[in-house]
This record gives C-alpha cells, structure tokens and sequence, in this order.
C-alpha cells in the first residue's frame, strides 16, 4: 500500500476508484484521500497567454477550450479568478475648470 502524501502514515486502506479507473487510497491516521499516481495537468504560461488573449476576441469559452486543449471547467475557474482580481469602480480624475 502506498503511504499517505499529507502524513506519510501507512496506514492506508483501498477506497474504490476514480472516474478514470485509477485506484483510490484512504488514509486512517488522517482521513485524506488520495490516488498513488496522479496526472495532473499543469497549463503552460504560453497556454495561459493564448487564452488570455482569445477571451478579448468574443469566443465562447467552449470553443477557446477546444482551440487551447484545456478543460472547460478549468477555463471557467481561470476566467472567473481573472474577474475577481478586476476593481470594481472606476477611477476618474476631476476635470481642471479654467478661470
């Protein structure tokens, strides 16, 4: 059995399986779940620029998914941390009245 990424404990106990078919593991010191080797996917500066770029130009966010090959629900959650990060009034200078 693998041990357990969080506190190293080998007390680990077979928990089903993913969506995928990889075997899930569960902890019993600390409760975490986990699956001995993930691929997770890590999107590229690049990647993150093209999109960045795409999403001025009016795509649907299913199609800049498609054109990047990055998953529509971490396009949404990208897109969204990009709006929060957005002030929220705009700044506007006083105009100069000459006498």
């Amino acid at each position: 059995m693998p041990s357990c990424p969080i506190c190293v404990s080998c007390q680990t106990v077979k928990n089903g399986r993913i969506h995928n078919g990889k075997q899930r593991f569960k902890c019993q010191d600390c409760g975490r779940q986990f699956v001995s080797q993930p691929t997770k996917k890590v999107i590229d500066l690049a990647t993150r620029s093209l999109v960045d770029r795409l999403l001025l130009e009016r795509i649907s966010l299913a199609g800049i998914a498609r054109a990047t090959r990055v998953s529509e629900q971490w396009l949404q959650t990208y897109v969204n941390d990009k709006y929060a990060k957005v002030p929220r009034q705009v700044q506007v200078a006083p105009k100069k009245r000459g006498n």
